[in-house]
C-alpha cells in the first residue's frame, strides 16, 4: 500500500501542479496575494467540522472511559492529518487512533468497533451530503444525470448496509476461530480478542439510537465543512453563496474520497475546484485559488497534526 500510495502521491501531485499551470497564474496570484493572512482564517476554519466529527465519533463509545470532547477532537486531527498526508489508503489514521484510545484507557473491542462503525456510518452520512450537493447544483440550472444519480445512490447503499451486515454477522471472529484450530490454538488470544470485538458490535447495532445521532452528527460535521469554502471566498474575494459554498464541499468531499488512495487526493482536489468553480460561474482561475488554500488548510492544519502524533508516540501519551 506504501509503494502504491507512493507512486499515486507523485502522479497526483504532477497533475495537481499541470492543472494549476494550466489557469491565469497571475490572476491566481493576485487573488492569494489579496486574501494573505486571512488564508490562517480559512484553515483554522476546519477545527469546527473536526469537532462536529469528534462528537460523532463519542456517539460511539459507551462507558465512563469515553474521552472528553477535546480529547476525540485530537484523535480526529491526528486521524485526518494521516490519513490525508500520508500514503497509507485513508486506514493509517484509524490504527494509530486505536492504539491511542487505548493507551487511554478504552477497551480494545469499544475502540476498534466505535472506529470500524463510525467509518460504515460515514458512507451513509457522506452518500446524503453528496446528494444535497447535486441538488443544489441541479438548482443552479446545471443538467444532472438522475439515472447516475440513483445508480450511485444504490451504490452507497448497498456498500453501507453491507458493510453493516457483515459487522454484524461475526464474520471476523469465525474467521479467526478456524485459523485458530488450524493453528492448533496458538491463536487462542487473538481469536478470543475478535470474539470479544464481535460482541461489542452486535451491542451496538443493537443501539439504534446511538447509531442515528452519529450519523446525524456526521452529517453535521459534511454542512459545516462548507464553512471552509464560504470563508476562503470571502478571503479571496469571490462572490460565494452558502448555497454553492455547500454544493462545492459536497462534491468536492465525493470527489476526495474516490480517490482514496491518492494521499490528499492530490490532483484530483484541484481538478475538482476548477470544475465546480465554472460550474458555479466563477472563473477557473478562482477554482485554482480555492484549491491552493485547500491545500494552505493541509499545511498549516495538518502538518502540526502529524508533528503532535509523533511527540505522543515518543512520550508514550
Amino acid at each position: 500500500m506504501n509503494r502504491i500510495g507512493l507512486i499515486a502521491a507523485v502522479a497526483g501531485l504532477g497533475f495537481a501542479v499541470w492543472v494549476v499551470w494550466q489557469q491565469d497564474w497571475a490572476e491566481v496570484s493576485a487573488l492569494l496575494a489579496g486574501a494573505g493572512a486571512s488564508l490562517f482564517l480559512v484553515a483554522f476554519a476546519h477545527v469546527l467540522p473536526m469537532a462536529v466529527n469528534a462528537q460523532a465519533w463519542a456517539m460511539l463509545i459507551p462507558g465512563a472511559k469515553r474521552p472528553s470532547l477535546p480529547g476525540m477532537t485530537l484523535q480526529v486531527w491526528i486521524r485526518e492529518s494521516i490519513n490525508g498526508l500520508l500514503p497509507v489508503g485513508r486506514i493509517g489514521g484509524e490504527v494509530v487512533c486505536f492504539r491511542l484510545l487505548r493507551r487511554w484507557g478504552v477497551r480494545g473491542p469499544a475502540a476498534a468497533g466505535s472506529m470500524m462503525a463510525d467509518l460504515a456510518l460515514s458512507m451513509i452520512s457522506q452518500m446524503l451530503f453528496s446528494l444535497l450537493g447535486l441538488a443544489l447544483l441541479s438548482a443552479g440550472g446545471a443538467v444532472v444525470g438522475w439515472l447516475t444519480i440513483l445508480l450511485g445512490t444504490l451504490a452507497g447503499l448497498l456498500l453501507a448496509g453491507a458493510t453493516i451486515m457483515a459487522m454484524r454477522a461475526n464474520w471476523l471472529s469465525r474467521a479467526i476461530d478456524v485459523l485458530n484450530g488450524l493453528a492448533k490454538d496458538r491463536l487462542a488470544g487473538l481469536a478470543a480478542g475478535t470474539r470479544r470485538l464481535d460482541t461489542y458490535m452486535r451491542r451496538l447495532w443493537r443501539r439504534p439510537r446511538a447509531a442515528v445521532l452519529c450519523t446525524v452528527w456526521q452529517f453535521a460535521a459534511w454542512v459545516v465543512g462548507a464553512v471552509e469554502i464560504w470563508v476562503a471566498g470571502w478571503a479571496l474575494g469571490l462572490p460565494i453563496s452558502w448555497a454553492d459554498a455547500l454544493m462545492i464541499e459536497a462534491l468536492i468531499q465525493a470527489l476526495s474520497s474516490a480517490a482514496f488512495l491518492v494521499p490528499g487526493a492530490l490532483g484530483i482536489q484541484e481538478a475538482g475546484f476548477v470544475g465546480l468553480a465554472v460550474l458555479a460561474g466563477l472563473p477557473p482561475a478562482a477554482g485554482a485559488a480555492l484549491g491552493l488554500a485547500r491545500r494552505f488548510r493541509d499545511v498549516v492544519v495538518f502538518l502540526p497534526g502529524l508533528a503532535a502524533w509523533a511527540w505522543m508516540e515518543r512520550s508514550g501519551k
